[in-house]
Parts: structure tokens; C-alpha cells; sequence
């Protein structure tokens, strides 16, 4: 593994500078997500639209959006039912 180490100027009002090697490698280009573990803050570029496009295919196994959407409406109000036929029992 590579590292990369750069020192950046943050401003008064919080702003910074990716470094160009840095966006060009990690495809950065308008946002990007600060995520915080146990190590420190962690950047990710944030996908665009036409990044993630046709990235669902695999997921979808050949069903349209329209036929997932209603898939996952029947799951839901068969989840609700069961949850209303709990709803008056109790153990008092």
C-alpha cells in the first residue's frame, strides 16, 4: 500500500483544498462524505447520478423498477397485518 501524505491549508471558514492526484485517484469531483471511525476521519468521493448508473442490474435480477417497488409493497403490508394481529393480544 501507497501512502499518500499532502499537508493542506483549512481556512477560517473550514475550507480545504483537495489535492489534484488526490481527486483524480479517488474519482472525487463535487462531494464528498467525512466519515469518522476509531483511526480518524475517512473521505469518500459521493457517486453521481451517472456514476451509479446500471450499478442496481445485478440486484434487480431482470425485474423492473416498477415490479421491485410492488415486491417490496407486498412484503411491507404483509409485515403491517402481522403486526396489527399482535396489536390487542397482551400478557397481563
Amino acid at each position: 500500500m501507497i501512502d499518500l501524505n499532502e499537508v493542506v491549508c483549512v481556512t477560517k471558514k473550514g475550507q480545504a483544498t483537495i489535492p489534484k492526484r488526490f481527486r483524480a485517484k479517488y474519482g472525487i469531483k463535487d462531494k464528498v462524505i467525512f466519515e469518522e471511525n476509531e483511526c480518524g476521519l475517512i473521505l469518500k468521493a459521493v457517486p453521481t447520478p451517472n456514476d451509479l448508473f446500471g450499478s442496481f442490474k445485478e440486484s434487480a435480477k431482470g425485474k423492473t423498477a416498477r415490479q421491485l417497488l410492488a415486491e417490496a409493497r407486498r412484503e411491507e403490508f404483509a409485515k403491517d397485518i402481522e403486526l396489527m394481529g399482535h396489536a390487542g393480544k397482551s400478557n397481563i
